[in-house]
């Protein structure tokens, strides 16, 4: 360990206060600067204002929720894992719970608090924050950096400098693709990009009609053609463009590059418990039941309100029609579509409304062991401007911990 090494962090979001840390635990002069007015800006939004930290799923959980290059996180989630993340926000006196599907949240709901630990570790830690700082470029003397432009025209020294300039999603939260520019200009390749976890465009008008209304325990399916691309249970919510929610954002960023290419198909499975010859006898029920309502009042049970117009309309059985009057035909029609309900999808929602983006710095160029760059000594990069992401749960924060974690380290301890 070497008291004299000097780091520098780029970037003041997860992967760069982690980085930071881990940097000043190994006894190293570390600075970090944020261009925004506070720490943490893309943190104080997620999941919904109150940040959804890690999962604390198992290892093979883990691994199986990122999408883009798995094996290249092997050391960075073993190095430090979300337990080591959950002990580290402990520790800082964040108190955590664990909700559904093992996100870990804390405790008070509020992400201002994990903001709080995280700044509270880096005074303890002696690192020197500077907000609104933005750096300019990397200084490179042969392959090596040696240091960083300020825009304010001041030039600082570095041992190592570690890029976490987040991606170019929530551009509001001064995600504005710097760390890619460092990249290119360092001779790094910077894969396609484009949003993900990002809600769906959709054709059908009766979208627009169901704006606001959000569907549990539903399963979608989307395909290209007969193709299908994913699958998933769980719940979504209609908008006036289309769909989000965590089935539909967790879909955006397995479907997302053909999407651009072409139009896919959602299937929405409104009942995925009952099979049609269930579902057909449980309609048979409520039709005895009604027996002498008309068809429009006697669906009530099987849809929530907003719902209950289009599926009428869908369905294509005369709304005054006597529910004692309905072929089987007609209803054998209703249980296909309760069971593949179709929409068109036809395109992403912009990096404005994107949790993360997709692409990066390519991981081929980065020594997957330590971070740091295999073209230019001392460089590290951490967290989303890497060519990496998971699907919705705490697993993209994770990446950021990992991979910050682990560059912070090497960086320190080189």
């Amino acid at each position: 360990m070497n008291d004299q090494r000097n780091i520098i962090v780029i970037g003041g979001g997860a992967a760069g206060m982690i980085a930071a840390i881990a940097a000043a635990k190994e006894g190293c002069r570390v600075s970090l600067y944020e261009k925004n007015e506070k720490l943490g800006k893309k943190i104080f939004i997620t999941g919904k204002g109150r940040c959804n930290v890690t999962n604390a799923g198992d290892m093979d959980e883990l691994f199986g929720a990122v999408i883009t290059n798995k094996k290249f996180m092997f050391s960075s989630f073993y190095g430090f894992t979300n337990e080591d993340m959950m002990q580290l926000l402990e520790n800082a006196g964040l108190k955590l719970k664990t909700e559904r599907g093992k996100r870990v949240f804390p405790l008070s709901d509020h992400s201002s608090d994990v903001i709080a630990a995280f700044s509270r570790e880096l005074k303890s830690l002696g690192v020197a924050v500077s907000l609104h700082t933005e750096v300019k470029e990397l200084l490179c003397e042969q392959d090596k950096v040696c240091g960083v432009l300020l825009t304010n025209g001041k030039k600082m020294k570095a041992d190592a400098v570690i890029v976490a300039t987040g991606g170019i999603s929530y551009p509001s939260t001064g995600s504005t693709g710097d760390g890619y520019r460092f990249a290119k200009e360092t001779g790094h390749r910077v894969t396609e990009l484009l949003p993900s976890l990002v809600p769906m465009e959709v054709r059908q008008w009766y979208a627009k009609e169901l704006q606001g209304l959000s569907l549990r325990n539903i399963e979608i399916r989307i395909t290209d053609g007969k193709k299908k691309l994913y699958e998933e249970f769980g719940e979504m919510l209609f908008t006036h463009y289309g769909v989000t929610g965590p089935v539909i954002l967790s879909a955006s960023s397995v479907v997302g590059k053909t999407l651009r290419k072409k139009e896919l198909t959602l299937h929405i499975d409104l009942k995925p418990a009952l099979s049609e010859e269930q579902l057909d006898k449980r309609i048979l029920r409520e039709f005895d039941a009604n027996h002498n309502k008309q068809y429009k009042n006697s669906i009530d049970s099987l849809f929530p309100a907003k719902l209950k117009p289009v599926m009428i309309e869908l369905s294509e059985i005369e709304p005054e029609k006597k529910v004692n009057e309905i072929t089987k035909e007609e209803r054998q029609r209703l249980v296909h579509l309760i069971k593949d309900f179709t929409l068109t999808l036809t395109g992403l929602r912009s990096y404005n409304e994107a949790i993360i983006t997709k692409g990066g710095v390519s991981v081929k160029e980065i020594d997957p062991g330590t971070m740091e760059s295999k073209k230019m000594k001392g460089l590290y990069f951490a967290g989303e401007v890497l060519d990496l992401d998971a699907v919705t749960g705490g697993y993209n924060l994770q990446i950021a911990w990992s991979t910050g974690y682990l560059a912070g380290m090497n960086a320190g301890c080189d």
